[in-house]
């Protein structure tokens, strides 16, 4: 049973420990570990953090820890990593969405000698961390481009408006590059605004996207990149009426409601569960079995589309994180099984 989240004073929000059992080592060979994310009361974070745990207990023997702030604040998440490093000293999963305040920390802990795992985020170069798992971020923003032009029928003309939360992210603005770019190529009378800032905090992301849909109100289509901006743009969309198309990426039940309801054409799902287990799994690993030496390179990891073909079937998935191993677990083999041929040049990372 995985542990919920709680509240840690007014800031700042901390998983208790999973202490892991299983036929792993003895008592004095477990390991401490943990992972470090961004916003822990988001569901991209959740999702990944299940992932971890998931990967921490099916190894055995191994205590993990999961720390985050309760919205996205990096100063705030710097100070729960570095705290993290005095206790999880076997190794770190680190999720952040501003890498470069991250570097010297990382590299901090690297000279420490604990291995770091860059997760859904791509490390910078002197964050001495050389091994990243994550997406291609630009391919899963061109692949909602053509699912909204699948909608759109052929040659469209209008406007679409593109919202980025955190602009200056890597992970967001590929999306929102490869969204761009795929109506440039495709649909060359279709004007693209933005990207505009719609933040990752559900308020702000709200009162950010109603200013576009009143700014805009004859778009074809409004597109987010982030977590928050699907089942705002839903919400949006049912309060008005609206006829235009509307989407985000990530799988909270409010956006899984809204793709069952119709409200927003797709969602994308960056597989964040995956891409936790994968990330933990594969540190495990190095520690166990090959003295801490981790990969370098860059370990992609897949995404898909959530649309009313299996809108029913995902809803399944995310019911608890046995239902969402027991779905990832062909995957998960199938990818862990091939490691090399998974890993492509950190510089490629998008």
């Amino acid at each position: 049973m995985h542990p919920r989240f709680r509240t840690v004073a007014a800031t700042l929000v901390l998983l208790t420990t999973v202490g892991c059992g299983g036929s792993g080592p003895g008592e004095g060979d477990r390991l401490d570990m943990g992972i470090a994310v961004a916003n822990i009361s988001l569901n991209f974070a959740h999702e990944m953090v299940l992932g971890a745990e998931s990967a921490a207990e099916h190894a055995g023997d191994v205590d993990f820890k999961a720390v985050g702030p309760p919205n996205t604040d990096g100063p705030a998440e710097v100070q729960l990593f570095q705290n993290l490093t005095t206790r999880a000293e076997d190794g770190i999963v680190l999720e952040n969405l501003d890498p470069p305040i991250f570097t010297r920390p990382a590299a901090r802990a690297v000279d420490r000698g604990i291995p770091i795992v860059a997760l859904d985020t791509a490390p910078t170069d002197g964050s001495k961390v050389t091994f990243y798992v994550g997406n291609d971020n630009y391919a899963l923003g061109e692949l909602m481009a053509k699912e909204a032009l699948k909608r759109l029928g052929d040659d469209p003309e209008g406007q679409i408006v593109i919202g980025v939360p955190n602009p200056g992210t890597p992970v967001l603005d590929s999306r929102a590059q490869g969204i761009a770019d795929t109506f440039g190529k495709q649909a060359p009378g279709v004007k693209v605004l933005g990207p505009f800032q719609t933040y990752s905090d559900p308020g702000q992301n709200h009162s950010s996207w109603s200013a576009q849909v009143n700014a805009h109100p004859d778009a074809l289509a409004f597109l987010g990149v982030g977590d928050a901006d699907s089942y705002n743009l839903a919400r949006i969309k049912k309060a008005k009426g609206g006829k235009w198309l509307t989407a985000g990426f990530d799988v909270d039940p409010k956006t899984l409601e809204a793709v069952q309801d119709g409200s927003n054409f797709v969602t994308i799902d960056p597989q964040h569960f995956l891409k936790g287990y994968l990330s933990t799994a594969m540190l495990i690993e190095s520690v166990r079995e090959k003295d801490g030496r981790l990969p370098d390179g860059w370990f992609l990891s897949p995404g898909g589309v959530v649309d009313s073909t299996n809108i029913d079937d995902i809803i399944a998935r995310q019911k608890s994180a046995k239902a969402a191993y027991d779905w990832y677990r062909p995957a998960i083999d199938k990818l862990l099984g091939d490691q090399a041929g998974n890993m492509h040049p950190l510089k490629d990372a998008r």
